[in-house]
């Protein structure tokens, strides 16, 4: 805490310097306020390069919402789409889809197989088998296994550390981890490919790799070469994914992406579908009559919508509101689901409230500033992780910081950076493990400034 509360520090000092601010006496406390300054212009957001998607104009401080905005071409989705698998076949030693069975990933399989079989190539598909998912998506995954011949489906069971919002004590879980296999919520399916069949997987627990970091080793380069893996990313889906095909790279096709930056990658992303609707997604196996996952169908049966219809576990920190629609959707698996991970059985009843961040957050003692509110809620996660949740609120804080000198504010987010301390909170409340929370940029400048005039400056500093 330390370390940003620095942060902070620098800061006023620096808008003392420039005569943003003024030392005061607050309610008897030495404090700061505001003084009589030009609002800066600032830029709000970097251009981006797509193959459809255009430059924004850059937004200045005005309270205008901006926006990624999207070239309409006179091309079907579809089209364009195996435009992007043919591309990825011509650029790659190895091409590889990233099959998890949902919606997203089958449109991208068989885009792939149909290039493949065009040339006359078998093709490789990787499945990491999640453990806590459904039968019906075992079963799905299976039929695609037999269906499909000339497809090399690799069925990976592997003891990948996986994200548990359920609790802060315990913020990670193993599927098929060989030490729980008591609590496994699936028998190992017979197809399956264990930690010990891949070079280099580490045994010891506290050493096991996230997925992304663990598929370098399904492609060592020296048998491999350069790999492309086709996802089923999709810019629809939500703004940190807009955010990953929006990032600038020097390959300025949108769908083409480093698995990581630096020198000599030899694995690379192709999103082939990143700019389909959910609509589009539904519309092909319709029209081709490709085969599907007999849990969506459930999903909707139940009432859920489109865009909370998930096929992967529902333990983190996006999924968890979810996890309730297990015990009504896949009752045959609930009773295991709920006692697999630490805090399971209690985020089932209580993932949507103030408990766990969601809705309403909890109200901010009157007697404790913004900063201390949150240093509150970072304490009550263990160590090392508390460090880890404290450099996020760090580095967002920074950010801010470094492209305007105006105070956070309680709720209302910055136009330019986005940030707020009710922001700051979620993340400290619910830690943000992957760093998936994104500030909402663009807001109304009016609303920023209505909430910095409601409460005491002392409240938002130290």
């Amino acid at each position: 805490m330390k370390q940003w509360e620095g942060t902070l520090k620098s800061a006023v000092a620096k808008m003392v310097r420039d005569g943003i601010v003024e030392h005061t006496v607050v309610d008897g406390e030495p404090g700061i306020r505001l003084t009589e300054v030009d609002v800066k212009q600032s830029d709000a957001n970097e251009g981006f390069s797509g193959d459809e998607l255009v430059e924004t104009e850059k937004a200045k401080y005005s309270g205008v919402r901006h926006h990624a905005k999207k070239q309409n071409v006179d091309r079907s989705v579809i089209d364009l789409a195996r435009e992007r698998v043919e591309e990825a076949f011509k650029l790659f030693d190895t091409v590889a889809v990233s099959f998890s069975g949902g919606k997203d990933s089958t449109v991208c399989l068989h885009l792939a197989l149909d290039a493949a079989r065009a040339r006359g190539q078998r093709l490789i598909a990787f499945h990491y088998d999640e453990e806590a998912i459904s039968f019906e998506t075992e079963q799905y995954v299976r039929r695609v296994y037999q269906d499909n011949p000339d497809l090399d489906l690799w069925w990976l069971c592997l003891p990948i550390q996986h994200r548990n919002a359920c609790t802060r004590k315990d913020p990670y879980w193993y599927p098929w981890a060989p030490e729980d296999e008591a609590k496994w919520v699936r028998p190992m399916p017979p197809e399956g490919i264990t930690f010990d069949k891949i070079e280099g997987f580490p045994a010891e627990r506290k050493k096991r790799p996230s997925m992304p970091d663990s598929v370098p080793l399904l492609f060592p380069s020296h048998k491999y070469g350069r790999v492309g893996m086709i996802m089923g990313i999709r810019a629809d889906e939500s703004l940190t994914r807009t955010r990953a095909i929006l990032k600038k790279h020097a390959d300025t096709r949108a769908y083409i992406r480093p698995w990581a930056d630096k020198p000599g990658e030899k694995l690379w992303k192709v999103y082939p579908i990143y700019d389909w609707r959910t609509q589009d997604v539904w519309t092909a196996p319709n029209q081709f009559g490709w085969d599907y996952n007999r849990s969506y169908d459930l999903m909707e049966m139940a009432g859920m919508s489109h865009k909370d219809q998930r096929c992967a576990p529902p333990y983190g920190e996006e999924p968890l509101q979810g996890l309730w629609t297990y015990a009504c959707c896949f009752p045959d698996i609930w009773d295991k689901m709920s006692n697999r991970v630490p805090g399971a059985a209690t985020a089932a009843r209580y993932s949507q409230t103030q408990l766990y961040s969601f809705g309403k957050q909890p109200p901010k003692p009157a007697d404790m500033t913004w900063p201390e509110y949150i240093r509150y809620w970072i304490d009550k996660h263990p160590q090392p992780y508390k460090g880890e949740i404290a450099n996020r609120v760090r580095t967002w804080i920074e950010n801010h910081y470094s492209k305007t000198t105006d105070l956070i504010a309680p709720k209302a987010p910055h136009p330019i950076t986005g940030i707020s301390w009710m922001f700051l909170l979620n993340i400290a409340i619910r830690g943000d493990y992957k760093d998936r929370r994104q500030p909402n940029m663009g807001a109304p400048a009016e609303k920023y400034e209505a909430d910095i005039k409601a409460v005491p400056v002392k409240e938002l500093i130290w």
